[in-house]
Order: structure tokens, then sequence, then C-alpha cells
């Protein structure tokens, strides 16, 4: 008799964390995986062979998805700080509204959620005394919906497991000056270090990260949805390291740029309930960034 195969979906399937997620699940011959994702920031370019792709937007999720997920893996939101500034109504299209349906599709399936939540909520107020979850629409969405993916988890008697990620880098990540606002920071580092550009630095500098690998951060991820049960789980490297420092490690053609209302610092998380599923952190920026340059 052949094994019943467990249905994964992916909403976000095709972003950056999405695709290297999925290139992993598809590993398991017993997996159908299936990405939903409105190519938003996602590309075509990440799509893995043996999933099934879908463009969708996650607030109409029952109209594409009819099969019952054993799991659904939920990345497909809107996510960066600053630009959502400019953007509530996107924050609020893709962020709420999107999540609502996925976990409306989530009560109704009766799977397991695993939710990517965002660690700014845990971000300490700045000199301006505004707390984490409140610098910009985006990081109060996300806020709110792990408070909501908690309680629809009570209320309804659902299986669920929240990770939070940290300042995620590696293949396939967007630069910001190819790919607008969107672009992540080392990502942008990158691109403009292999272009012999200037790499710019929002003052003043010294504010922190937890670089963590997508390679870590997936691990994390598939742990939460094998293991997790009901709780939330921070996925992040051990040591920080200040945009100015990391920078410096690409190469010393920086310019200061302005500081921006969303600047802020962010320490290290406890990553010691994912530990205790067996995650163990495999990679460091510091290495990353000296095999990049090995190869200018």
């Amino acid at each position: 008799m052949a094994t019943k195969k467990k249905i994964i979906l992916v909403t976000g399937g095709a972003g950056f964390i999405g695709s290297h997620l999925i290139e992993q699940l598809v590993q398991d011959k017993n997996n159908r995986v299936i990405s939903l994702d409105n190519y938003f920031t996602g590309s075509k370019k990440n799509h893995i062979k043996g999933a099934e792709y879908l463009n969708g937007h996650t607030k109409d999720i029952a109209k594409h998805i009819k099969i019952r997920p054993d799991i659904i893996y939920h990345l497909g939101e809107y996510s960066r700080v600053a630009a959502s500034l400019d953007e509530p109504q996107l924050v609020w299209d893709l962020n709420i509204a999107g999540t609502l349906g996925v976990l409306e599709f989530w009560r109704k399936t009766k799977g397991k959620l695993i939710y990517a939540g965002s660690s700014t909520k845990f971000n300490v107020p700045g000199k301006n005394g505004i707390a984490g979850k409140d610098l910009a629409p985006y990081t109060w969405a996300k806020a709110i919906n792990s408070e909501l993916v908690k309680n629809y988890g009570a209320w309804y008697k659902l299986n669920y497991s929240i990770v939070y990620f940290y300042n995620v880098y590696g293949p396939r990540e967007r630069a910001g000056q190819f790919t607008g606002a969107y672009g992540t920071v080392i990502g942008t580092f990158k691109q403009n270090y292999l272009r012999g550009k200037t790499l710019e630095v929002r003052r003043p500098g010294t504010q922190t990260r937890a670089f963590t690998h997508v390679i870590d951060t997936v691990a994390g991820i598939i742990l939460a949805g094998q293991k997790g049960k009901n709780d939330e789980y921070g996925i992040c490297a051990k040591e920080t390291h200040s945009i100015l420092e990391v920078a410096k490690m690409f190469s010393p053609k920086i310019k200061m740029l302005p500081q921006t209302k969303t600047s802020r610092t962010s320490e290290a998380m406890d990553s010691k309930k994912i530990k205790t599923l067996g995650w163990k952190q495999n990679h460091t920026l510091k290495k990353y960034i000296q095999d990049i340059k090995k190869q200018k």
C-alpha cells in the first residue's frame, strides 16, 4: 500500500525564506508541497523543482486551496519596517486581511499552523520611548497577528507554533538598490560590494542586529513544525553586530546617511526553546562575508 503523502502548504513559498523552506521540505518524498504566493516580493526564479506553485492572495486562500493541508507554514506577509510607513493600506491588506484569511482556513481545516512572527515586538523602547511593536504599521501588524494566532489556538483548540526570525540573510536575498525599498541589509551590502559601489549606512550605525543565516532559520522552522506545540520559538544567532561593523566587514567604502524614524537596536534572543527541539546554529555572518569576498 502506498504511503499517504503529507500535504504541506507554504504561503510566500516563492520568497527568500519560503523558497529555502520548500527546498528542504521537498527532500522528503512523502511530502506534497504547495506554495501560495502573490509574487509581491516573491519570484518565479525561486521556484523549487518538486513543489506546486499557485499565484494568489492569502485572503483568498480558500478559493485556491481545495484540499486539507496537514500543516501550513504561513510566511506570506509584507515584511519591511521603514517602507511600511509609506503604505499602511498595503500592510493591512497583506498582513491583516491576508492573515485573517489564513487563520479562518486553518480553523476550518484543523491542521497545524506555523506562523512566522516578527522579532521586532521584543525590541526595547528607544530614546523616543516607542516600543518595537509600535515602530511602524508592519511591526504593529505582526505583533497583533502573533497574539491572534495564540488566541485562535486557544479559542478553537488548534495546534500551532510561532517562530521569530532575526535579520535573516543568505542566498536569494533581495538587494535594496536593485529591488526598491524591500531589500535587506546584507543583500544590499553584498550586491554593492560586488559591484564596487559605496555601502550606505543609516546613522548612527551603532544599531545592532543578530543576523541569522537562512539555512539555520529554516532548520528551526521545520523543527517547530515537527515538534513544536502551542508555543513561541526564537530562531536567532548568538552573536550581534552593529550595522557599521557589518559594512566594514565588506568594504571601507562607506557613506553615512541620515537616521530614519525606524532606526533601532535589537539584541540576540535566547533560542533555548528551539534548542530543546534539536536546533543549533551552524553558520555565522563573518564566515558568510568572508566567503563572498573570496568570490570577487
